[in-house]
């Protein structure tokens, strides 16, 4: 038996268990004695302190224990990136329950969905009438009750207690909600605390995930241990000028995010003090590794699926390339073949297994899926040990480096979002007009990676035109008013039959390049024909016109910073996300484009330089 986790050894008696961490209320606690007046909450509404954090928590919490709310009930939490967000998760852990988030950005059905699949006890939402089951208590965030919370008011978690659930994309066309105990998420900032990823002094940490991803949580829980919260708001992680100009303006020393956004962050940062990166929800590229390893940035690439609590093996980027790297304390991970049997010939591919406290409890209200991928671990030396079967495959190089090769299934990771393709074909396949729905991913561009959807529909003929049932703009329409953004594909192409594998099975590989995506027509040099042609090749589509949404045309934020950064490269002018987001159509945004360029060109920039971390 071979594990990454420790080398075997024998010995002569099982040692005794380690100590399990404080939990995250307890440290809550210990900093607000330490450092009453220290700032311990900033957004974009205003600033708190950790003496004025610990009065508004405890005000929300007895708000939400006189409706009713106990030990091992679910509080979902409806709310945007404000001050109200971070005393309403603390909130609901100090009245004993876990939380669940609602993104107000999802579209009402999800929410609702979700808010029921939870068996959700109350909402805490600013907005009076929020999209959940009737007759559910709706409190505000903003209680304004003084609250002294004694000795015996304070809820001190057992580890088994749930301290959340996160709903993520699900295979069989619904989404299902990971739920996830206290002792596991202490065990993952003290992880990262010995892995040395927390420094061991108060730190700056932004706030950059959206709540309703598990990478959220490595970050907000950091103002338990003392650490500053600077929470990022919706309308600046959208804008990289503008979230450089926030990590400078607060001194931030930590900023988590994916690879993606880094390549368009990157050229903001130049020539000022970058944060100490945390990389996770999709692979390094090799490139980036090496930008970052040469560079000297102080950067850590993390990995770990929702179910094994955010994060699960780390390492410094640094050395020969992309690499997973070494477990974090207590985590146990197993490369095994189809039979379990252990993988351990450099080169050899396998499906990694996780073990160890920080495993989630499964999946809420779901037994027989929760059974199916936390499976029995025959190398545990404790009875009742569990494993998770991450889908994730992964090799050691002739170096002994753990490295990421693919998945087993067709879950596919997309700007950091977690993507179940089943959960889009049911979506697609429930639709009026549709008879068959395909998804897949695909690339009309180097790291351009996007979903393209086809349909079959009863009335569809060989040369025919598309009924309006299956009409690709109404589809798409369709899916936005269930699904959220990162689960509508950028494509629908309407198929005559699907292409079929001998066993009947849709052959994806066999799929057409989306019609919507073919190569387009060369264009002159002026400003207007090169602001169109960048609309073309990062939308993916042969034709715009000057009346053109860009977000109709499937554009998302991370689609908007690339045309920005394209035209800032070709144009040499000072171009920002606002100029693209509040440009009504293609002819208004081509009119601040031509501004910008009559307007002078761009400044150069000098090189990237890492961060010291600022000691508060």
């Amino acid at each position: 038996m071979t594990t990454f986790a420790e080398p075997a050894a024998t010995v002569p008696a099982p040692a005794p268990a380690p100590a399990a961490p404080a939990d995250l209320l307890a440290r809550l606690r210990a900093a607000v004695a330490a450092h009453p007046a220290r700032t311990a909450v900033h957004a974009a509404d205003g600033s708190l302190d950790f003496a004025a954090l610990d009065r508004r928590t405890a005000a929300l919490a007895a708000d939400l224990r006189a409706r009713g709310v106990r030990r091992g009930d679910k509080v979902g939490v409806h709310l945007a990136r404000t001050l109200d967000l971070p005393v309403a998760l603390l909130a609901v852990w100090r009245a004993g329950a876990a939380y669940v988030p609602l993104d107000p950005a999802y579209p009402a059905e999800r929410i609702s969905f979700m808010a029921a699949d939870a068996g959700l006890a109350a909402v805490v939402s600013a907005e009076a009438a929020p999209p959940v089951p009737a007759g559910l208590p709706v409190l505000r965030p903003d209680a304004a009750a003084a609250v002294e919370e004694t000795d015996a008011d304070a809820f001190v978690p057992d580890p088994l207690d749930s301290a959340y659930v996160i709903y993520t994309s699900g295979s069989t066309g619904r989404p299902k909600g990971v739920e996830v105990p206290h002792g596991a998420v202490a065990d993952l900032a003290a992880g990262l605390e010995q892995a040395g990823a927390y420094r061991p002094e108060p730190s700056v940490v932004a706030w950059n995930a959206s709540v309703s991803f598990d990478a959220s949580v490595q970050q907000w829980i950091r103002i338990c241990r003392g650490d500053t919260l600077v929470v990022v708001d919706d309308a600046r992680r959208a804008d990289p000028a503008r979230l450089a100009a926030l990590l400078a303006e607060h001194a931030v020393t930590d900023l988590d995010l994916t690879p993606s956004h880094w390549q368009l962050l990157r050229e903001q940062l130049t020539g000022a003090a970058v944060p100490r990166l945390f990389m996770g929800g999709e692979p390094v590229p090799e490139r980036t590794w090496r930008e970052l390893a040469d560079g000297g940035i102080d950067a850590f690439n993390l990995y770990g699926p929702t179910e094994c609590t955010v994060d699960a093996i780390t390492a410094p980027i640094t050395g020969p390339g992309p690499h997973l790297g070494e477990p974090l304390a207590g985590v146990r991970v197993h490369l095994l073949d189809e039979r379990l049997r252990p993988v351990t010939g450099a080169g050899e591919v396998g499906e990694l297994y996780l073990a160890g406290p920080g495993l989630a409890h499964g999946y809420a209200g779901q037994p027989g899926l929760t059974a199916g991928r936390f499976v029995a671990d025959p190398f545990a030396t404790a009875p009742g040990a569990r494993m998770y079967r991450t889908g994730d495959q992964a090799r050691r190089s002739a170096e002994g480096l753990l490295e990421y090769v693919g998945r087993v299934d067709r879950q596919v990771k997309l700007r950091g979002f977690r993507i179940e393709l089943g959960e889009v074909e049911h979506a697609l396949a429930a639709l009026d007009g549709v008879t068959a729905a395909a998804v897949t991913v695909h690339e009309p561009a180097p790291g351009d990676t996007r979903l393209a959807a086809y349909v079959t529909g009863p009335a569809v003929t060989p040369g025919s035109t598309a009924p309006a049932s299956t009409a690709p703009a109404e589809l798409l329409a369709e899916l936005r008013r269930t699904l959220p953004a990162h689960l509508v594909p950028a494509t629908v192409t309407v198929l005559e039959t699907m292409p079929l594998t001998p066993n009947g099975k849709v052959d994806h590989r066999a799929l057409p390049v989306p019609a919507a995506e073919a190569a387009p027509e060369a264009v002159g040099g002026g400003v207007a024909e090169q602001v169109a042609e960048v609309w073309r090749t990062v939308l993916g589509v042969p034709e715009v016109l000057p009346a053109d949404d860009f977000l109709s045309l499937g554009g998302h934020s991370l689609a908007a910073l690339r045309v920005v950064h394209l035209l800032r490269r070709k144009l040499n002018v000072e171009l920002q996300l606002r100029h693209l987001l509040d440009a009504a159509d293609l002819a208004a945004f081509t009119e601040a484009v031509q501004r910008a360029a009559a307007a002078g060109p761009a400044a150069a920039r000098p090189a990237l330089t890492a961060r010291r971390p600022a000691v508060r």
